[in-house]
């Protein structure tokens, strides 16, 4: 089944919004067997709308549409879909209910500008919205079913899984599947090497390097019948990146770490400088992160991690705020303030100033303290200074997580 997506939006042509509802249809149509073989996206002009519509729908068994179907001028899709359908609008009693019903709950009156969202193209199938005023619609165009849904992305996933997916669920003849090798601390003409010959030539198993700063995906692909290969291929994989490998598939870091720190009965403690609370607030975003995470310092200034750390001003003085001897400092602090197991400390010079020809933009030093031993470790990141704090706060959660894997699999420590 030939699936295409079209996307409807001047802001999405502009940049200034980014087009995650194509990727989340993309990824949920092959969690579901199918594939997208075409994207597009258009402006909120009408022509161009359904000269798009046209055109996928003579090359397509599917469209999937979102965008356009608000109460503003710039709202033009019902009235290009009916253009490219041969048809006319009308106005819809079904949408109209729906709307006024909306609107009674929020509002208490429906605003005029919204009736124009009951203009449908003739004859067009309904989509139910429960979270907006936006209903969608099917209608054929071409040998093509589309299904238009608003842009609203909340909106659009909940309309996709309940009414979307289910119609073309049973409509894919060879279902896909994959699985995401996701990676980290090795570059990708390092990956290519480790990987030369792991999957044969003439393998119906599809590999592809995706970068996803600073990770990098690994995304193997086939087809339900080749699920065998797939498996195989993937193992292959694991064995060969295992110093890298951090997670698969819809895992994360966060997770992983989470379920690492459960698992060893430890509680953490952070003190971050140059990262600003970032690492806190990865650890944080997992649920029930309370039972491991006691808490985090941002000790931004020196006479912050004075006071609060009770890192010695004349160690500062003597070796600078950016050092091994502070980093170290800092975090036995946080472990001995927060009473817990572990404490993991950050300070560097994230740019785009500070730096130094000893200690240039970039310098940054890592610290993990335990019940009796504290490893410091001196980084030299590049990038700007976003690209600098996103790398050190990863690099710290992986730090972390290869800290709990060796403890868990050393003897006696486990």
């Amino acid at each position: 089944m030939r699936v295409a997506v079209l996307s409807i939006g001047d802001e999405l042509l502009s940049g200034e919004v980014v087009d995650t509802n194509a990727s989340h249809i993309a990824d949920r149509l092959f969690q579901a067997g199918g594939r997208v073989e075409r994207h597009l996206t258009v402006p909120d002009d009408a022509e161009a709308i359904a000269s798009a519509l046209t055109e996928l729908g003579a090359r397509s068994d599917a469209v999937i549409v979102t965008g356009g179907l608000g109460p503003t001028p710039d709202d033009l899709t019902a009235e290009a879909a009916a253009r490219a359908a041969g048809t006319e609008l009308e106005l819809s009693s079904e949408a109209l209910d729906h709307l006024e019903r909306f609107a009674q709950r929020i509002t208490g009156e429906l605003h005029p500008a919204n009736r124009r969202q009951a203009l449908l193209p003739k004859g067009c199938r309904l989509i139910p919205n429960p979270l907006g005023t936006a209903l969608g619609f099917v209608v054929r165009i071409g040998q093509a079913d589309c299904f238009f849904m608003p842009g609203v992305p909340y909106e659009m996933e909940r309309m996709l899984e309940e009414t979307v997916l289910p119609e073309l669920t049973g409509r894919f003849e060879a279902g896909w599947q994959r699985v995401t090798l996701k990676l980290f601390g090795i570059a990708e003409a390092a990956i290519a090497e480790l990987l030369e010959g792991a999957i044969p030539e003439g393998s119906p198993v599809q590999l592809a390097y995706c970068v996803k700063f600073p990770e990098i995906h690994l995304i193997l692909r086939a087809t339900a019948s080749d699920a065998p290969f797939l498996q195989q291929a993937a193992g292959e994989l694991r064995q060969r990146l295992s110093a890298y490998l951090f997670a698969e598939d819809r895992e994360e870091m966060d997770d992983r770490l989470a379920l690492l720190l459960r698992e060893s009965g430890l509680t953490l403690a952070l003190a971050e400088s140059c990262t600003g609370g970032m690492i806190a607030a990865r650890i944080t975003a997992v649920a029930g992160s309370s039972a491991y995470f006691l808490e985090g310092n941002v000790t931004y200034s020196n006479e912050a991690k004075t006071r609060m750390l009770q890192v010695p001003a004349p160690l500062i003085a003597e070796h600078g705020a950016v050092s091994a001897e502070v980093a170290r400092a800092m975090a036995v602090g946080a472990r001995e303030a927060a009473g817990s197991d572990l404490a993991l400390s950050v300070t560097g010079i994230a740019g785009p100033d500070g730096g130094t020809p000893e200690k240039p933009v970039g310098t940054v030093y890592l610290a993990l303290v335990d019940q009796g031993s504290c490893r410091v470790e001196r980084f030299n990141f590049q990038g700007d200074r976003d690209r600098v704090r996103s790398i050190t706060c990863f690099t710290a959660l992986d730090w972390l997580r290869r800290y709990l894997l060796t403890r868990k699999t050393t003897p006696g420590r486990g």
